[in-house]
């Protein structure tokens, strides 16, 4: 069992709006790493990263992106910050990958003053622009398919379907 797609991308790229329409027009389930972390622990992620710090996060969203990729054959969203564990990239390269670009601008307007998105308080544009130029080489190399997200989320949906030849 293998996912159809997974999505990566900074905060605000619109993993998890894209990944359902992506899902809908395809007629899978979508998932999202996110939410199955939170599920697992009973708390939000903003409350794991107060109470627990990041390394406990991230230890558990490695467990999570793992069992996903092995378990969902839907459309699956990863956290922006999934690609920054060396076994994860790994496990990614056996997977069709889509990384959706996003500009500094449409990112910050989308997250905004998110509370829900720990590493983001604060400077919220320097912040993500510090986080963007560190992941995109991450990305880029998880990544066979490499979407702009500068444009109406169905034209981003839709060109992912697109490449998936469905």
């Amino acid at each position: 069992m293998s996912p159809v797609v997974v999505l990566v991308g900074a905060p605000g790229s619109g993993k998890s709006t894209v990944g359902r329409l992506v899902a809908d027009q395809l007629g899978v389930v979508f998932r999202d790493s996110d939410e199955d972390i939170e599920a697992a622990a009973g708390q939000q992620i903003s409350e794991i990263f107060v109470e627990h710090g990041e390394p406990h996060f991230r230890a558990l969203e490695k467990s999570a992106v793992k069992e996903a990729l092995a378990t969902h054959d839907g459309v699956l969203a990863l956290g922006g910050g999934a690609i920054l564990d060396a076994d994860t990239r790994l496990l990614l390269k056996e997977h069709r990958v889509a990384f959706l670009e996003v500009t500094l601008a449409d990112a910050a307007s989308r997250v905004g003053l998110n509370r829900d998105r720990p590493l983001l308080l604060g400077n919220v544009r320097g912040t993500l622009l510090k986080l963007m130029d560190e992941r995109r080489p991450l990305y880029e190399e998880v990544a066979v398919l490499t979407v702009r997200t500068d444009r109406e989320p169905e034209q981003v949906a839709a060109e992912i379907v697109e490449s998936l030849g469905k």
